[in-house]
Order: structure tokens, then sequence, then C-alpha cells
């Protein structure tokens, strides 16, 4: 992501599934990479999708759910990214930066989860 944060959530994971989709085209095709690929866009696309379901949901308790899975493909997420930075030295850099905005999102989904403190 750039320095200048987006602060709307589904604009943020929309990009982010993007920059995942653009950084996946980046990686060189063969039989570990391609795995590594599909699982990857599987994931960090996945985490706007279920922010979208989380904004339209039902109840409190399927509002939660929902966040719960976006933490859980956010998190999924760093771990494709460690093993492409394992099978592709010369990404880590990329890997790094993508590896950091997901950390950020998984950090925001477990906020969201949290429950709130009485003062």
């Amino acid at each position: 992501m750039t320095d200048d944060k987006i602060y709307d959530l589904e604009e943020r994971t929309a990009v982010f599934g993007e920059k995942i989709i653009d950084f996946a085209k980046t990686l060189p095709k063969n039989v570990i990479n391609n795995e590594l690929i599909r699982q990857i866009v599987k994931a960090g696309t996945s985490v706007g999708a279920n922010y979208n379901e989380a904004d339209g949901a039902e109840s409190k308790r399927d509002f939660r759910h929902k966040i719960a899975i976006c933490k859980k493909e956010s998190k999924e997420t760093k771990h494709w990214l460690r093993m492409i930075a394992r099978a592709n030295p010369n990404k880590k850099a990329e890997c790094k930066k993508l590896w950091s905005e997901a950390q950020e999102l998984t950090l925001i989904f477990s906020s969201i989860l949290s429950p709130k403190k009485k003062l």
C-alpha cells in the first residue's frame, strides 16, 4: 500500500485484493508457484469479499462471524506471502509490503472483534 492510508475498509480491502492479483501476475509459473498463486489469490481477495458480506450482515452475530473470516483470511494471506518469499527470494521486498498490509488488516479485524471494555 502507499503511505496514504485508506480508512474506508471496503475500499482498503478491495485495493488489497487488487494488489494481490497484480503481484500474483508477476510470479513465474512453475509447479511450486502455481499452487502458491492459487492460494494467495483465493485468500487475499476473499478478505474484501467477506468484509462486504459483513457490511450487509443480518445480525450482530452474523457480522462478527464474517469479520472473523476476514481476520482468518488476512492471516492466511500472510502465510502464503511467506511461502512465496521463500520460493521467490527476488520477490521478498514486495512480499514484505503486502505482508505489512495484511498484518494491519488482521489487527483492524481483531480490534473490531475484541470485546469493548467498560470504563
